[in-house]
């Protein structure tokens, strides 16, 4: 395996990652900016109280776009596995 064929599989994996898991951080990050402002307006101080918004906005999310993840993993799975020829050079 060459360097730059290395670097090129490390830069597809790294977008990969960042592909997949960006709607999950926005939507963590949306919601407890809500859930924040909503303790600063209500004056309530409580750390768990962002916990469950967060974990069922996430679960939700995570059933709505469950098909595309599931596709999007499997075809870069699939493009890794086909070029496993190319690394034993």
């Amino acid at each position: 395996m060459n360097p730059e064929f290395a670097s090129e599989l490390l830069k597809s994996l790294m977008f990969q990652a960042a592909t997949v898991s960006f709607p999950f951080l926005v939507t963590a990050m949306v919601i407890g900016l809500g859930v924040s402002l909503f303790q600063a307006v209500t004056s309530i101080s409580e750390q768990t109280l962002s916990f469950v918004p967060k974990a069922l906005g996430i679960l939700g999310l995570m059933l709505i776009l469950l098909p595309w993840l599931v596709r999007t993993l499997v075809e870069f799975t699939t493009a890794v596995i086909e070029r496993m020829p190319e690394m034993a050079r």
